[in-house]
């Protein structure tokens, strides 16, 4: 009897350790297929982006009317990085998505010191004059339309501009990057000409 008992015994603990060691197994397996299951995460925008301008043509053909649209983005990390870039095609979001690519990889870096540019600049491209002055601060961002939009992006925050040319939004823009990209601080003025920066002040 006794020899029974151990036996019955014997036959309890193994099972209690096979289901032990079933229990962890499973478990793991839910971890890993759950984690193979989750969604992944979305990785952060670089830079910022804002819509300048976005054209429609029209083309009208023996079989009816066929649009295409074109978007002029600007892209910046508001931290003196900025970029412009142009796109087309037959619907709007596929415009924007190929300005924004181009944008981002023709970004520029920017002097700005203090919230503003060191000196005072005019940008020109095609008939588009655009200039631009350095601010006190607290006086904000004294631009409209494209210009600000640039310049926002660019990370100044203090700046006077006026447009000196035509008011296309296009030139506008590329002219604003045009004037900022000229800018250079005082340091890079006494580099260039190998003096230090109190000789030139």
């Amino acid at each position: 009897m006794e020899k029974e008992i151990e036996k019955v015994e014997e036959v309890e603990t193994t099972e209690e350790v096979e289901k032990t060691e079933r229990k962890p197994r499973k478990s793991n397996e839910k971890n890993e297929k759950s984690e193979k299951h989750q969604p992944r995460q979305r990785q952060q925008k670089l830079y910022e982006e804002e819509v300048i301008a976005i054209g429609r043509v029209t083309k009208v053909t023996k079989g009816g009317r066929h649009f295409r649209f074109s978007a002029v983005v600007v892209v910046g990390d508001k931290k003196g990085r900025v970029g412009l870039g142009t796109g087309k095609s037959n619907e709007v979001p596929d415009a924007i998505k190929k300005a924004s690519q181009a944008a981002t990889k023709n970004i520029v870096n920017v002097s700005i010191v203090d919230g503003t540019i060191p000196h005072e600049a005019i940008g020109v491209c095609g008939a588009s004059r655009v200039m631009l002055k350095p601010a006190t601060k607290g006086t904000g961002v004294k631009a409209g339309g494209p210009v600000r939009s640039v310049l926002e992006m660019a990370g100044v925050k203090d700046i006077l501009s006026k447009s000196l040319g035509s008011s296309t939004k296009v030139n506008m823009a590329y002219a604003t990057l045009e004037a900022l990209k000229s800018q250079k601080t005082i340091e890079q003025i006494a580099n260039l000409r190998g003096k230090k920066v109190e000789e030139i002040r």
